[in-house]
């Protein structure tokens, strides 16, 4: 399963729900992968820590490589662009600095698919793979929706996270119409949520009366994130009897079910 964690909206938490869904999912002896698009490189430096800077063999190395003639003859393993973090069954393909000045030759070459095609092979090593973008609707973001199964918009209850959710609706349906006809919206995830205050829940409520796949998960405002980025610990190892701790897990644990079931029904209608 390869799931995006999208919005065109930043300082949503992007990057802390792709990182401890990923740990998470690694804890539970999965093998997991997170591919870092950002460009500021928060997923790498959450993860990998003080190792993020510097890296050799990074996306934007896999990225570089498709561009060179070398590769119409053979292309490296996806593989040797993979890093291992100190955390059993989890790796990171790590961002680079110079990502976006990739972005115009990449798109003048059309090598929109290259990122599928790597995920496809690593698909065979990797049990769960969560994508990590820029909030931006770029070269990159596109390539991971193109590559992915499933899309997490996270969304902070405001009207600019509202307006944002609209956005990444129109991205999703066009890809999925253009490029990528599996690819679906598997929710939206309620973040830094205050359930004593009164707008959170009105504009909640309203998204549910649209008929989006508002998930039932609601993670927490907590300061014990901020010291999980500090401590370069997902909160399954920092922390793993917290509030949010648990959210995150019954998220996971929800999203998992929720593929089990897809899949049950998948397989009963091929029958």
């Amino acid at each position: 399963m390869r799931r995006v964690v999208f919005t065109q909206k930043g300082g949503v938490g992007k990057s802390s729900i792709a990182c401890n869904l990923a740990a998470i999912s690694a804890a539970r002896g999965l093998r997991t992968l997170v591919v870092d698009l950002d460009p500021q490189g928060n997923a790498s430096e959450y993860l990998l820590d003080a190792r993020a800077a510097g890296l050799s063999h990074t996306v934007q190395d896999f990225f570089e490589q498709t561009l060179s003639i070398k590769n119409l003859i053979s292309s490296a393993d996806p593989e040797t662009f993979v890093h291992a973090t100190r955390f059993p069954n989890l790796s990171v393909m790590p961002s680079g600095p110079e990502l976006d000045f990739l972005q115009p030759k990449l798109e003048a070459r059309q090598k929109i698919y290259k990122l599928r095609d790597a995920l496809d092979k690593l698909g065979r090593r990797y049990d769960r793979i969560f994508v990590d973008t820029a909030p931006a609707a770029n070269f990159f973001t596109r390539s991971a929706l193109i590559a992915a199964n499933r899309c997490l918009v996270p969304f902070d209850c405001d009207n600019f996270s509202r307006q944002s959710l609209y956005q990444v609706l129109e991205t999703i349906g066009e890809l999925r119409e253009d490029h990528n006809p599996g690819l679906r919206l598997e929710g939206i995830v309620v973040n830094q949520f205050q359930p004593n205050a009164k707008l959170p829940q009105t504009l909640i409520d309203e998204l549910v009366a649209e008929g989006l796949p508002v998930l039932p998960q609601h993670l927490s405002q907590s300061v014990k994130m901020r010291e999980s980025h500090q401590a370069h610990l997902p909160l399954i190892h920092l922390a793993p009897q917290h509030k949010l701790t648990l959210q995150f897990v019954e998220l996971f644990e929800g999203l998992e079910g929720a593929q089990a079931k897809g899949l049950k029904r998948d397989a009963s209608r091929a029958s």
